[in-house]
């Protein structure tokens, strides 16, 4: 799994002293190679076509809205591009509107609303696709509205101490992801909870891969995996560690606790490895399922005490 290492992060710090706030060449039209001050500026730029804006290396209190086109967002060099503290709308560093957006190599952090969703990015509308990108210290990572045809893939990224349940709020969460048709999310980590679920979805269809939920460090935290509303697909090859600081430790994953929208007898959940952080054993529910569907749920490894599922 390729992530973004402490190290590099620590040189990043370093590096960032300077706070590029708006050079004039901070944000560079690929197909064009005009520079422009903004990532606001670049993406009007763009418009309602296609483009790519490559961002150079600094930490950036600004944030920007898609509002159309087909665009990407890449770090000149990953991991070197910090997203810190801005949300526009009231919503999100980045909000995204237009028919396709990829943001690369991106790092977003101290994202904080009033209305306690703020957001790396906050999709509204077209497809999304994330590689290699940290979100982290913010209320959420990615949050989505509800609308047809969506379909979110995230690749190798870290969403680090996210989420929240305080302020007499609805919950925030590391992923949120709405009634979309399909999410994938692969090679990544979760790690550091502060509240929520790590992975909410409402999609139709899932692709959860490859992954580490690592809740050792979490606080107040709710389930690895929640699928609301049901979902077919296929959960494996992750591994997953509960910690002690639980909100509600009674299960990992869950299938449609908000109501069945969607089937879950083509959900496959098997070569998954689940446990408890050292010294700790509960009767923990592996798959809890909120439907009479018969999801098939194959050969995982499983900590001694816990029950593999159970219908609620």
């Amino acid at each position: 799994m390729r992530l973004i290492s402490t190290s590099l992060l620590t040189s990043i710090a370093i590096s960032a002293a300077a706070l590029a706030q708006g050079t004039p060449a901070a944000f560079t039209v690929a197909e064009t190679g005009r520079p422009y001050g903004t990532l606001g500026d670049a993406l009007g730029a763009i418009g309602d076509g296609r483009g790519t804006v490559v961002v150079a290396p600094g930490s950036y209190r600004q944030c920007a809205v898609q509002q159309g086109g087909d665009v990407t967002i890449r770090a000149a060099t990953p991991g070197t591009v910090i997203f810190d503290g801005a949300a526009c709308e009231g919503k999100a560093a980045l909000v995204l509107r237009g028919r396709s957006s990829r943001v690369e190599g991106v790092i977003f952090q101290n994202i904080r609303v009033p209305d306690g969703n703020g957001a790396g990015i906050r999709l509204e509308s077209g497809n999304l696709t994330v590689s290699n990108s940290l979100f982290r210290n913010s209320e959420e990572g990615i949050l989505t509205g509800d609308y047809d045809g969506g379909q979110v893939v995230i690749d190798k990224s870290t969403f680090r101490k996210l989420g929240r349940c305080d302020r007499d709020l609805d919950c925030a969460h590391g992923i949120y992801i709405g009634r979309l048709a399909s999410l994938s999310v692969t090679n990544s980590r979760f790690d550091q909870g502060e509240g929520g679920h790590y992975l909410k979805t409402r999609t139709a269809r899932v692709t959860i891969t490859g992954n580490s939920f690592d809740d050792s460090g979490g606080h107040l935290t709710n389930y690895m995996i929640d699928l609301s509303n049901g979902a077919s697909g296929v959960i494996s090859g992750n591994e997953m560690v509960q910690g002690r600081d639980k909100d509600n430790w009674s299960a990992f994953i869950t299938v449609a606790p908000e109501g069945r929208e969607h089937g879950s007898a083509g959900l496959v959940i098997e070569g998954n490895k689940a446990g408890f952080v050292p010294g700790l054993e509960r009767g923990s529910t592996f798959v809890a399922n909120f439907t009479d569907d018969p999801v098939r749920i194959g050969a995982n490894e499983l900590a001694p005490s816990m029950k593999v599922r159970d219908r609620r």
